[in-house]
């Protein structure tokens, strides 16, 4: 991999987009070669991801529009759907997802993070979806999870009027979940990975799961899942230590994905 690193330290895996002179743009082969981390993430020992850029300006600053600039409609719409492919992956991705916004996370970058589960953000982080300033839509899910997380009424005011916000107006929005100093970001984002990692996997994916498939549902349906998700659990021999552990009053030996 050129452009995108991956680096797995016990249980938790790092993904770093690596284009620090290009401010991180998502380009084809960035979105190729994350495409083909994800599929090599060992799921039986990684239980918990982590997503960043390199460098000290910016997470991603957007789609590559060098490599935009002449597309013709059949190769925009290509595009966008390699782009969207990519991010829907991670979005279901079995393990839990961090976003580590470190600078700039604009159109492309915004939506990057928005595939991720949770996202934290350093200071200096500015978000956006600027794309019709330049006579585009966005076009990797930036119309669609935007709404679904701010709400349609800023998520129009951020998209029909190109508008960027702040670190602190992300927060408040409800964007991201927390702000740090640039220098404490990644030991933040580290701790939540680290206290996710040590709870028990099988629960954990179970949970994501239900919570990604019952956010599109009538809420009816949407407890059959996790109904389904709380029942599978008692199969396992994480439920059995887990509440084991707790009857008996001791701390867990530690959970087995099994």
């Amino acid at each position: 991999m050129e452009m995108v690193l991956y680096e797995a330290t016990g249980s938790i895996g790092t993904i770093t987009i690596n284009r620090p002179k290009a401010l991180n743009a998502l380009c084809s082969q960035v979105l190729d070669e994350l495409n083909e981390i994800l599929d090599q993430v060992d799921l039986e020992t990684v239980r918990c991801l982590i997503v960043t850029g390199a460098g000290e300006k910016s997470f991603v600053a957007g789609a590559d529009i060098s490599e935009m600039s002449t597309l013709s409609k059949e190769e925009g719409e290509a595009f966008g759907k390699k782009g969207n492919d990519v991010f829907l992956k991670l979005e279901a991705f079995p393990i839990p997802v961090i976003a580590a916004v470190n600078g700039f996370a604009l159109g492309g970058g915004c939506e990057l993070a928005m595939a991720c589960d949770i996202r934290y953000c350093s200071e200096n982080a500015l978000f956006g979806q600027p794309e019709v300033g330049l006579g585009i839509t966005p076009g990797f899910g930036g119309t669609q999870r935007l709404a679904r997380i701010v709400g349609p009424g800023r998520a129009k005011e951020m998209v029909l009027g190109a508008r960027n916000i702040k670190a602190e107006e992300a927060y408040r929005i409800g964007l991201v979940n927390a702000v740090f100093p640039a220098e404490e970001l990644i030991p933040a984002v580290q701790k939540l990975a680290a206290k996710i990692a040590g709870n028990a996997p099988i629960a954990v994916r179970a949970a994501k799961k239900a919570m990604n498939e019952g956010a599109s549902l009538p809420i009816a349906q949407a407890v059959v899942c996790e109904e389904k998700a709380f029942g599978s659990c008692f199969a396992t021999e994480d439920q059995k230590e887990g509440m084991g552990a707790f009857l008996e009053k001791r701390k867990v030996t530690g959970f087995v994905n099994k």
